[in-house]
């Protein structure tokens, strides 16, 4: 049994409700006639508007899967479209008919496939979807972020320890049309940074220690993305070892609690030209082969 609604939304007859829903939201956006301007896309986006309409309905999505296209005269959704009025008025018109049992259509006369009405023309999704890549500092603290979407600059306000992948919704910043504007919806991508890796909600960073520090003990300064620190750094320190640094690290969003910072010593030996002579020969005499 042929079933051409589930082609007009290019997903398969299998398709699960969020599956049905995101082939419509891409499809809508794709044909928009804000969006495409060209030829028939106004004529396709109704459609896909009425397909949507009875697929995201269980009671109508019932009937059409008990019937299939035998509702449209056998048919397929396109070719019944475009002969009933190529998606406007008329065709909802015959649609909530067929669906409500109102008079019936095609090959089921005057039988009816159940209740409710089509309930209304199918409102166009408004909605944008679009991805904004943050500086790496922003997303461990927090902080504004200004974007540029369908011709408007603005700030968003990007929370502390957002990861890659997260998505934010800022309501109000979509399509606008008939009086009615969508929503925003930003896939977040975070900028890498050199000096430091990401661990769940911990940070690493290395950071280098002169050799003197390193054999005797000292206290470095050190540029954390927030503040400088002194750190202390112990006699016969050795290389990549780490220190932590408590609650300086990304603030996981579900506990309100942050990571820890590790910094990794990175021992820095001197050039052997750079030492004075006498030390050097002392050295070279007395520190150990082994």
């Amino acid at each position: 049994m042929a079933k051409s609604l589930y082609d007009t939304l290019e997903i398969s007859e299998n398709a699960t409700e969020a599956e049905i829903k995101k082939a419509y939201r891409k499809l809508a956006r794709q044909y928009h006639p804000d969006v495409n301007k060209e030829k028939g896309a106004e004529d396709k986006f109704k459609e896909i508007n009425s397909a949507y309409e009875i697929l995201s309905d269980k009671k109508k999505k019932a009937q059409y899967d008990a019937h299939g296209d035998n509702m449209f005269g056998g048919q397929n959704f396109h070719d019944f479209s475009r002969s009933h009025g190529g998606g406007s008025g008329d065709l909802d018109e015959i649609l909530r008919s067929m669906f409500s049992g109102g008079g019936g259509f095609g090959g089921f006369g005057g039988s009816s496939f159940g209740g409710g009405g089509f309930g209304g023309h199918q409102q166009p999704n408004l909605d944008i979807e679009t991805s904004v890549t943050i500086p790496f500092s922003v997303s461990i603290l927090g902080g504004s972020h200004s974007v540029a979407v369908n011709g408007e600059r603005f700030d968003i306000k990007i929370p502390a320890g957002v990861n890659s992948g997260e998505k934010m919704r800022v309501k109000g910043k979509g399509h606008a049309q008939g009086g009615r504007a969508g929503d925003l919806f930003l896939k977040i991508n975070v900028a890498s940074n050199p000096e430091y890796i990401r661990d769940g909600d911990d940070l690493v960073k290395k950071f280098d220690v002169p050799l003197y520090a390193a054999l005797f003990g000292d206290k470095i300064t050190i540029q954390t993305l927030e503040k400088e620190i002194k750190l202390k750094i112990p006699q016969n320190t050795k290389n990549n070892q780490r220190f932590r640094v408590k609650e300086m690290g990304a603030m996981n969003r579900k506990t309100k609690e942050r990571g820890n910072l590790y910094l990794e010593a990175n021992i820095v030996l001197p050039k052997i030209e750079d030492l004075d002579e006498k030390l050097a020969e002392l050295m070279q005499e007395k520190l150990p082969k082994e």
